[in-house]
């Protein structure tokens, strides 16, 4: 929770220059704490979707020790879902319609699965767009994930996506382009993050749509960024939300399409998460593949259980800061009724009073 600046002391004036959050004792007397509200629109498909549930639910969980918070994942009627899935959204998801009576003081939106180059053209474009619309009027702040970056990027500034020709996936290093930003205060100015994907949204683009980088990597592009006003849109192009395990998840289904013929070679490691040996493994593992194949033999069981203990998780410390540093400045901000984005005095268009 933040300092409030109680006296003329001038570490204040010189914490607050660093970007640290420090509160005037009018706007701290004028704060309500009360418990926050967070919505989950988790637009992933059904083999992810509980998995995406429990990333994020974790990261905010972890992220403040103090602040109650309330989670309010839904979904889009238009994507396809399983018996299973279904009966799962049907017994613990909201509607859309509900979340709008209620209210909320923020709003996560995960990625999904595409079919289409062009984002406009996927089903579920329309129904995310009034989402985003919505919550441009009515939320404090909406933190996008990987494709929902990209698709409010298009939406609102114009600027698609384009394909990077291989897909980008490890974990690789980025750096804080602005320290002085609340939103990565503290945060250590060099920090890792997983990426997984085919299209990116360029730095070029980013700048020209008006969107200011606060931390990015000379190998996979820009991962962070927020609105012109600082808070009201978060984009993350990485996945800092993703467990240990995800990318060798990620690495076990690209190998069971390998060995079902779906795909014709086999896929190169993540970057940057596998060990040495690990990697030696895997590629024994190829070896012993193919043979099977070729004598017509059962195909040996993926050796999960022996690179396991290996991986390393060198993101998800950095990621609980980030969202912590979120949730923080979502609550010095937020109006003491949750179907109201803004507390009496703050201006939506400079919530942070940055400019």
């Amino acid at each position: 929770m933040p300092l409030v600046a109680h006296t003329k002391l001038p570490t204040f004036d010189r914490l607050r220059e660093e970007g640290q959050n420090v509160l005037s004792p009018d706007r701290a007397t004028h704060q309500h704490i009360r418990e926050l509200h967070i919505g989950l629109l988790n637009m992933m498909p059904d083999a992810a979707i509980e998995a995406t549930e429990r990333q994020f639910f974790r990261l905010v969980g972890e992220a403040n020790p103090i602040a109650q918070f309330f989670i309010h994942p839904f979904t889009l009627d238009v994507l396809p879902r399983g018996e299973k899935a279904k009966a799962h959204i049907d017994a613990f998801y909201e509607s859309f319609e509900q979340i709008k009576q209620d209210g909320l003081d923020a709003l996560i939106i995960t990625g999904a699965n595409v079919t289409h180059p062009d984002l406009a053209q996927e089903d579920f474009w329309k129904p995310l767009t009034e989402v985003v619309d919505w919550a441009h009027e009515n939320v404090t702040s909406v933190l996008c994930s990987c494709l929902a970056t990209h698709a409010v990027v298009q939406s609102h500034h114009g600027k698609q996506r384009t394909h990077m020709g291989d897909k980008l996936w490890g974990v690789f290093s980025h750096r804080v382009k602005d320290t002085s930003h609340p939103l990565v205060n503290d945060v250590n100015t060099r920090f890792d993050v997983p990426h997984s994907r085919f299209n990116q949204i360029s730095r070029e683009q980013f700048d020209q749509a008006g969107l200011k980088v606060l931390a990015e990597s000379e190998d996979a592009g820009v991962h962070l960024a927020v609105s012109s006003d600082g808070l009201r849109v978060v984009y993350f192009q990485g996945h800092p939300e993703y467990d240990t395990i995800s990318l060798l998840k990620e690495y076990k289904r690209e190998v069971n399409l390998y060995i079902s013929g779906t795909r014709s070679d086999y896929p190169p490691f993540p970057e940057n998460y596998f060990s040495l040996r690990s990697q030696a493994i895997f590629d024994e593992y190829h070896e012993r593949i193919d043979l099977a194949k070729k004598l017509g033999k059962e195909i040996p069981e993926f050796p999960e259980s022996l690179v396991i203990d290996s991986l390393d998780n060198t993101w998800h410390d950095t990621a609980e800061a980030v969202i912590g540093n979120w949730i923080g400045l979502v609550y010095q901000v937020t109006h003491r009724l949750r179907n109201q984005p803004f507390m009496e005095g703050v201006n939506p268009e400079n919530p942070l009073g940055l400019k």
